[in-house]
């Protein structure tokens, strides 16, 4: 009917980024052209028989204004916003203490139900000759959690992401150790096997540029949403 067949028509309608219309066989693109002038056509007859005096068409469309009204107003707002590398630099200045990494551990445990059980894996582990490898085979057949299957092992994370009774043991264990006395907590006792622990770090400046630019653009952003 006149009207070009555009590379948005096409994305449109094959709905997945992934495929590639060009390297479709021949028959599939032309099913998927078909499909766009059938949409176009069809859509030019609603037009044609009044839809756009039905309620619901209405009710959509002022709807679709509303929230494109909001779209581009705060893309055009978020534009003008600007911030200098002294900014950034005196943002930086005033709050190292956001931009640590704090230290990490790796770490496995074997969790039992009693202070006896616990003492006497600790033993066992005493006397084994390759403790980490005895560890694990402990953990499978005496742990109650989950991670036992997996010999215990509970991957790398930051001493705040356990209890505080898991944590303040394995910050004080040396690398490739175990803890020699059982750990209570809430779940029970732990055997704690830690096998890396690695020092947090300040980040520096140019490491956290991006990040401080979101930050300090956001702030910019909510304090003008607050003033309107």
């Amino acid at each position: 009917d006149g009207e070009n067949i555009t590379k948005k028509d096409i994305t449109m309608v094959l709905q997945d980024p992934r495929i590639d219309f060009d390297k479709l066989p021949d028959t599939a693109k032309k099913q998927v052209l078909e499909q766009i002038v059938n949409r176009k056509l069809l859509s030019k007859k609603a037009l044609n028989d009044g839809v756009d005096k039905d309620p619901q068409y209405v009710e959509a469309i002022n709807q679709i204004k509303e929230d494109l009204a909001f779209q581009v107003w705060q893309k055009n707002e978020i534009a003008k916003i600007k911030f200098t590398d002294a900014e950034k630099k005196d943002f930086y200045e005033k709050n190292k203490e956001k931009f640590i990494v704090p230290e990490n551990l790796e770490a496995s445990h074997i969790l039992v139900k009693t202070e006896e059980e616990a003492k006497e894996i600790i033993k066992q582990l005493d006397k084994a000759t390759k403790k980490e490898d005895k560890f694990k085979e402990l953990a499978k057949t005496k742990s109650q959690d989950p991670a036992g299957k997996n010999g215990g092992y509970l991957g790398k994370f930051s001493a705040d992401q356990m209890v505080p009774e898991f944590s303040a043991a394995a910050t004080t264990m040396a690398k490739g150790s175990y803890s020699k006395t059982p750990v209570k907590t809430q779940f029970g006792y732990h055997v704690i096997y830690l096998k890396d622990k690695i020092a947090g770090k300040s980040l520096s400046y140019a490491e956290v540029e991006s990040n401080i630019s979101q930050i300090l653009l956001g702030n910019s952003y909510n304090k003008k949403v607050k003033d309107i």
